[in-house]
């Protein structure tokens, strides 16, 4: 939910919370106006509360920094190498200010790069907490060195890393190629800490000259004849914006490194944007921002910064998959230029007949306000290998409990206990699955998160038992936000611990936010994560039971009265400022939730928290959705993009508000969000409160069915969507990937962001347009086949593919060469499935060949890691013999689960079936469907968990 504010008024709250008793709003708030702003006819972001580069001082001073000659040369001569690192000196030549370079080689194909002062006035903030360990090193060497430059030896592939001397430039070089270069564009600029007696010290014009140091353009220095001026106009030691004043007490500190990516032309990532896959160039406009904001009413096809933020952008071409990760957790800006960029299909055949030589080339510019460049650079060169490149760095998607990844019902709100009890009986009487049911603010007392209210929801654990016979489950919504109140037990702790964030005075911060006036806990405190995550505990956080999980929201932080609706950069975490960072607050949010989560069940049970604002790291802690999206179908389609480009930095548990968060969906929009949302990872249907009721059964009989009927294919497809989860916890592989993952020599796919894979073996191509009759699908793969997993078509590889659909299609397509489990009976809820049998579906490849796996554990705990307690198979069909055999000897894990069912989909009709297992040889009944070529094998009843051939004689 997002507030929207005008300077330190509070001009429009949502209807809801303005019943609020209004004496608590009393602090500085001129007026409190309640306006139901999203059912006017515009629907787009207030542009004014949030700053553009121009209106960042440190945004605009960096992009007045024209490509050149860099100032900065490496002093060869300071060089040491050690086993795991090379250290030198760099100086700026304007400025006489020394740098210290640090590059490692990491394991895996890794470059890290740091530059840091080297003799700061004090130290410059380096992020903690983001990488899982200290990264693994391998050994540099130097194969040669003058008065140029050092050229050293990266290992792998005849790779190595020059370093130029003057101008200081770094390449990355495969044999003859060259694979990346920094600062080849002259923009490296490091604004040192300085005293502020210094600035203003300097003569006339030198001060802007100074601000950004290395500034190499000549005429800079004249661009204001009055110094005086130009410290107000460049916001280096102060700098307002609407209402507030942001005190820079260390002055200018920011940052900015190029990187040259020659041969590429298709760069993606640095989530979180609500913008195509492939990232567009920024030339005439706007940087990409990255800074975790409460965008009220955000807008489509922007660069604008949304809730949270993830500094990894991935290139690709035909050749290679390179990934870098810019470690800085302040607001940072992204710059892209690119030598293609704007020219047509027909320039770009002109300069092929006209043997033009230009390679294409993307450049790519970072820009942070503070702290230190501490880049990697992950090398691939496969996609896979950059997903475990930079998973071994920040770690893998968390491993989620099998409900989460079924059906979620939410609204802002279900009123009280009998209103959550007749939906939950909705759901029996319309028979169709879910698993949780969301509370959001209004269940609290007063706003008072770890409490409920006592009139509308006066027995919580008889309501969540109730969900627990039923075998289902509740989230309840715990934001960051504290209510100032000395009533409030949470916040008194709070303040007797002195974990409240501090304003610059030292005094408790206090902003507001939902509850009225509130203080933010200092999450960057361990020991506040640690007391934070003990309130979760069942005797602390009374009416809890451990069917109750936790949403994480507001957490960039919101401060509705703050600048651009957030924090204060000037605000105080222990001797760091809010400034540095920013950008992971959300994360540590999460992170102490999923501990309360884990230590509540003495460290046994997997935890769910969903959060709105996530960093690098995120994937570690839960499940991320796309904040306040709108009804209207752009919004339906840009959740494909946005859940795509999460993906491929790691965040593979994602999902948009189904039926959109703001205004009323048409009955079509429902349907087909329903129909897309179903195939995304994070399943769940929310509403804002001022919408009208949209539970599925709501919209009439056909509508109902149809809702029904994806739901209940989302359940069916629990096994493989579980399995994938487990690999992508197991190696970082995105669950729902853009297809290029998989086809990453189809230059057809690069752009592709209307239709996605998930895993390799489905793909899926949601109906997105009004009243569409029809879509085309692209199906990549020269030598693939691919079968509609409704109708059992078979449709070769590498085409453009016209589906015609009417409002009950969503196409979606198995890859032939793959197996995939499903459990096809209905069933209340995930875990009421759990002993149900499978179905294989087996889709063969034009050569008859098809693999697959078969994952099952207890769903819920931590057993499969501690104690080995799962089943791991692989799935084989070849030389028609289907075969099941054991991917893990050493694990101990029974199911009662059998296979039910075997359907091969582009089979031959066999004379005979026989199941060996056991050492014994027993026929199977079979059915052949000839017009469809589908062989279905029934009931050969096999244990999921057995060694077992099935023959086709």
């Amino acid at each position: 939910m997002s507030a929207m504010f005008e300077g330190n008024a509070l001009s429009a709250m949502q209807t809801s919370h303005c019943h609020t008793s209004l004496n608590n709003y009393r602090m500085g708030l001129l007026s409190v106006v309640c306006v139901s702003l999203f059912f006017s006819s515009t629907f787009a972001v207030d542009r004014g509360n949030f700053k553009t580069c121009d209106q960042s001082a440190f945004c605009k001073r960096q992009r007045a920094l024209k490509p050149g000659q860099s100032p900065y040369r490496a002093l060869l001569e300071t060089l040491e190498l050690s086993d795991s690192r090379l250290t030198l000196q760099l100086i700026n030549d304007n400025n006489k200010v020394h740098l210290l370079l640090e590059l490692y080689r990491l394991q895996g194909n890794m470059t890290r790069v740091k530059i840091n002062e080297l003799k700061p006035l004090k130290p410059r903030f380096e992020v903690p907490d983001v990488l899982i360990a200290e990264p693994p090193t391998e050994p540099l060497s130097v194969l040669s060195k003058d008065d140029n430059g050092v050229v050293l030896s990266l290992g792998a592939e005849n790779q190595r890393l020059i370093v130029s001397a003057r101008p200081f430039r770094l390449d990355i070089m495969e044999g003859p190629e060259v694979l990346l270069s920094l600062n080849s564009r002259g923009l490296l600029a490091f604004e040192h800490l300085r005293l502020h007696k210094d600035t203003q010290a300097q003569a006339d014009g030198a001060e802007v000259k100074e601000s950004v140091d290395g500034d190499q353009q000549q005429d800079e220095g004249k661009k204001d004849e009055d110094g005086e001026s130009e410290k107000e106009e460049d916001g280096l030691w102060e700098e307002t914006f609407k209402s507030h004043t942001d005190t820079k007490p260390n002055g200018p500190t920011s940052i900015s490194l190029d990187f040259s990516l020659p041969g590429v032309e298709h760069v993606y990532g640095i989530p979180e944007h609500a913008d195509d896959l492939k990232l567009k160039t920024t030339d005439g406009g706007d940087p990409y921002r990255l800074y975790n904001l409460d965008v009220f009413q955000y807008e489509l096809y922007n660069p604008m910064a949304l809730y949270g933020s993830i500094p990894v952008m991935l290139a690709h071409n035909t050749q290679r998959t390179m990934g870098i990760f810019w470690l800085n957790a302040a607001e940072t800006w992204v710059d892209i230029s690119s030598n293609t960029a704007g020219k047509t299909v027909f320039g770009k055949m002109l300069d092929f007949v006209q043997g033009s030589s230009e390679k294409p080339q993307t450049d790519v510019r970072w820009i942070s306000e503070s702290g230190i460049i501490d880049v990697f650079i992950m090398l691939g060169p496969k996609p896979s290998k950059v997903f475990s490149q930079y998973a071994s760095l920040t770690g893998t998607q968390s491993f989620p409990p099998l409900a989460s990844l079924g059906y979620h019902q939410c609204r802002w709100n279900y009123n009280d206990q009998e209103d959550v009890k007749s939906v939950d009986q909705g759901f029996d009487q319309h028979d169709i699955p879910y698993d949780f049911i969301w509370l959001d603010i209004e269940h609290a007392d007063g706003k008072r998160y770890f409490t409920w209210d006592p009139h509308k929801f006066p027995q919580p654990k008889e309501m969540l038992q109730g969900l627990m016979d039923k075998r289902r489950k509740m989230v309840s919504i715990v934001d960051p936000h504290i209510r100032v109140d000395s009533g409030y037990k949470i916040h008194n702790e709070i303040t007797s611990k002195d974990f409240y964030v501090k304003n610059k005075d030292g005094k408790n911060y206090e902003g507001w936010c939902w509850p009225g006036n509130s203080g933010y806990p200092d999450f960057t405190k361990p020991e506040m994560r640690a007391w934070w995550a003990s309130m979760f505990a069942y005797d602390q956080y009374e009416g809890s039971m451990e069917n109750l999980f936790t949403w994480n929201d507001m957490n960039e932080p919101s401060v509705f009265n703050g600048p651009e609706v957030t924090m204060h950069k000037d605000a105080l975490h222990g001797k760091w400022e809010h400034r540095d960072i920013h950008n992971i607050y959300g994360l540590y949010v999460q992170m102490a939730t999923a501990e309360g989560q884990i230590q509540r069940s003495g460290g046994v049970e997997r935890p769910f928290v969903l959060t709105r604002a996530f960093f690098a790291g995120s994937q570690r802690y839960g499940a991320v959705w796309t904040g306040d999206n709108a009804a209207e179908w752009d919004h339906l389609k840009i959740s494909i993009p946005m859940c795509l480009s999460l993906g491929l930095v790691g965040v593979s548990f994602c999902g948009a508000d189904v039926g959109g968060f703001f205004k009323n969906p048409s009955t079509e929009l429902l349907v087909r969000w329903y129909q897309t949302g179903a195939y995304q990872p994070f399943f769940r249907a929310h509403a804002h409160l001022d919408t009208t009721r949209r539970e599925p059964w709501l919209f009439g009989p056909e509508n109902t069915a149809l809702i029904r009927e994806v739901i209940r294919q989302r359940y069916a497809l629990l096994p493989y969507w579980y399995q994938l989860f487990y690999q992508a916890h197991k190696t970082g592989m995105p669950v729902m990937r853009p297809l290029w993952v998989d086809y990453p020599k189809d230059t057809a796919t690069f752009t592709i962001d209307d239709e996605f894979l998930i895993g390799s073996d489905l793909l899926v191509h949601p109906v997105t347009e009004e009243g569409s009759r029809g879509v085309t699908a692209y199906l990549p793969g020269a030598e693939e086949v691919w079968y509609d997993v409704h109708t059992f078509q078979k449709h070769n590889g590498a085409q453009n593919l016209y589906i015609p659909v009417t409002l009950s299609s969503i196409p979606v397509f198995q890859r032939g060469g793959s197996i995939i489990p499903r459990k096809d009976r209905v069933r209340r809820s995930s875990t009421c499935m759990e002993n149900d049998p499978y179905t294989l579906y087996v889709a063969l490849s034009p050569k008859k060949f098809a693999e697959g796996e078969l994952y099952i554990d207890d769903g819920h705990s931590f057993n499969y890691d501690t104690k080995k307690e799962f089943i791991h198979r692989s799935l084989t069909f070849a030389n028609n013999a289907l075969t099941s055999s054991n991917l893990c000897p050493d694990c101990n894990f029974l199911t009662s689960s059998w296979i039910e069912k075997v359907l091969i989909l582009g089979a031959s009709k066999p004379s005979k079936v026989l199941l060996k297992m056991d050492g014994k040889e027993t026929p199977v009944d079979f059915e052949f469907d000839t017009s469809m070529s589908v062989l279905t094998l029934r009931k050969p009843g096999m244990n999921a968990g057995a060694d077992w051939t099935l023959l086709l004689q």
